[in-house]
């Protein structure tokens, strides 16, 4: 998959950053983190209601070049949010909002059909595993019959996300978004990515069923990732409730949030969960953006974020930079070695991340790297992986040296305990 304004970004990201004066104020570091969120949300929002009008096209008229451009349009969307998922749990408002645009894994056939002899027919742990919504007018869900006539916000929201308490209930946000762009990835680890064909809404030439509802399904789904980005947009704005709350924190527990969510994002989340899960049992199904093979791109861009946040400067869509005294600023007053030590791990993931982007934009997507048998592929991505993990143990100097106490990252089983997996 192409990766969106990859030389800038690649470039331009990488950037060495520019002196601040020393010792500055915690309060303007909190500022520059806030002044980020916004911009990131801000960007992640212009990027979604651009992929909304290309929904909106290829809905008018289903053709490859729109389908296509709303995949392109997808992807691009990917760049800014995940650059926001610092922002998850060092702060609760973003925690409790974050399940409805970015869930995953997702059982897909909650949403339409799929190839029974690769998902599967039933699930013990999923009533709801293949309801189909799309074919569907009524569902049984908690042993009541529900009216799906009607594909509607409130439906997807409070009728089938996370329905039946079902984490795996995936029916809003960007990955069901991107089911239904791109559909199922048959290929394994094999070559290639979800292969949906535009006459799945072509209500002329429908092919796989409903082709209307489908329609209807993915123009809500884009429609409710607009409004909550716009949300938390909000939350971030001069007056809004996060900026508010945060700056309103004992600057030792402010300063405690940015680095829980540096250093769960890096650990247990990113490493852990999204990384080293699926590399231990090369299991495409625990790949990120699973449909599309965009997977290399999200994990670049998850990462990047976390750079973002301790150097306080991101770089905008649009080229410019919102930038200013930061978690770094702090650090190099405190302990300087601690300091460059951090942004030379950070330097170090970066450029192991990079390695994946190349090495799929030569051809070899990132579920094919986690494949079992492919030595060269797994080495990278365990490379990476070894990356987050060193640059964590780095921001735990950091907190050392900024006296931040009661500060603790989300871990993961196939980091902690890898012999746990699979039990």
């Amino acid at each position: 998959m192409k990766l969106f304004a990859a030389a800038a970004l690649l470039a331009g990201g990488l950037a060495a950053q520019p002196a601040l004066a020393a010792s500055p104020d915690t309060r303007a570091v909190l500022t520059t983190y806030a002044d980020i969120a916004h911009a990131v949300y801000e960007d992640s929002l212009i990027s979604a209601k651009a992929l909304q009008s290309a929904i909106d096209a290829l809905v008018a008229q289903p053709s490859p070049d729109t389908l296509e451009a709303a995949r392109q349009a997808w992807i691009a969307a990917r760049v800014p949010y995940q650059q926001s998922e610092v922002y998850r749990f060092g702060n609760p408002i973003v925690d409790d909002w974050e399940g409805r645009v970015n869930a995953w894994p997702l059982d897909e056939g909650l949403i339409d059909y799929v190839d029974q002899d690769y998902y599967g027919n039933e699930s013990g742990e999923n009533l709801l595993f293949t309801a189909n919504v799309i074919a569907s007018t009524s569902l049984t869900i908690n042993g009541k019959t529900v009216d799906t006539s009607q594909i509607t916000k409130d439906l997807l929201r409070d009728v089938l996300h996370e329905a039946e308490e079902v984490e795996a209930n995936v029916a809003t946000g960007y990955h069901a978004i991107e089911f239904l762009l791109w559909g199922q990835d048959l290929n394994g680890t094999e070559a290639g990515a979800g292969n949906r064909p535009h006459t799945d809404y072509d209500l002329q030439n429908c092919t796989g069923g409903n082709c209307d509802r489908r329609a209807a399904y993915l123009q809500t789904a884009a429609a409710m990732l607009v409004e909550d980005l716009e949300e938390m947009t909000g939350y971030w704005s001069a007056e809004g409730e996060a900026r508010v709350e945060l700056l309103g924190l004992p600057e030792e527990e402010a300063l405690g949030r940015i680095v829980t969510g540096m250093g769960s994002l890096s650990y247990g989340e990113l490493a852990g969960e999204r990384m080293k899960l699926g590399l231990m049992l090369h299991d495409p199904e625990e790949e990120h953006d699973c449909f599309s093979d965009n997977t290399h791109n999200s994990h670049y861009y998850n990462a990047l974020g976390i750079r973002n946040v301790y150097l306080g400067s991101y770089r905008r869509i649009d080229g410019t930079e919102v930038s200013g005294p930061s978690l770094s600023s702090l650090a190099v007053a405190k302990d300087a070695a601690a300091d460059a030590d951090m942004k030379a791990k950070l330097d170090a993931t970066m450029d192991s991340m990079t390695v994946l982007v190349q090495t799929a934009e030569a051809g070899e997507a990132y579920d094919q790297m986690i494949g079992a048998g492919n030595v060269e592929g797994n080495a990278k991505v365990q490379a990476a992986i070894d990356s987050l993990v060193g640059q964590t143990r780095s921001l735990e100097k950091v907190v050392a040296a900024l006296s931040l106490s009661a500060v603790k990252f989300e871990g993961s089983d196939s980091l902690d305990a890898p012999e746990k997996v699979g039990q």
